[in-house]
């Protein structure tokens, strides 16, 4: 059964750094895309980051963009965001998740088929 679990949330204060990890297993994801996305209370999921299956193509949403980065070690079939800089408006359930979107789709809720359970992201001001 294919799975990914997500690790590396908690609690640090704005400006602090936190690194998340996903790390998946059940099926083959070395030719998924993986992303991350994250959910606020009371507000949509949304895009954060991406990257291809081969790791060469990096996208970000403008608000980690120049923050946040993402990364992928396909031997560990484990993929990584570490977030800098980090503001109160970056709380939130991050989730990974897995899929072969179409470009267009890679930031899309619904281009992705496999979803982590969140892990729990807290700024303080």
């Amino acid at each position: 059964q294919a799975q990914l679990v997500e690790s590396g949330g908690g609690l640090v204060q704005a400006g602090g750094s936190l690194t998340l990890s996903c790390t998946a297993s059940g099926r083959p994801f070395s030719r998924d895309t993986m992303g991350w996305f994250r959910q606020a209370p009371g507000k949509e999921r949304e895009f954060v980051a991406s990257v291809n299956w081969i790791g060469t193509n990096f996208d970000y949403s403008d608000s980690a963009k120049g923050r946040f980065t993402i990364s992928r070690d396909s031997a560990r079939n484990t993929v990584y965001l570490r977030m800098n800089s980090l503001k109160p408006e970056d709380t939130a359930v991050y989730f990974c998740a897995a899929g072969q979107p179409v470009l267009s789709d890679r930031r899309q809720v619904n281009g992705y088929d496999y979803w982590g359970q969140g892990t729990q992201v807290t700024i303080s001001s």
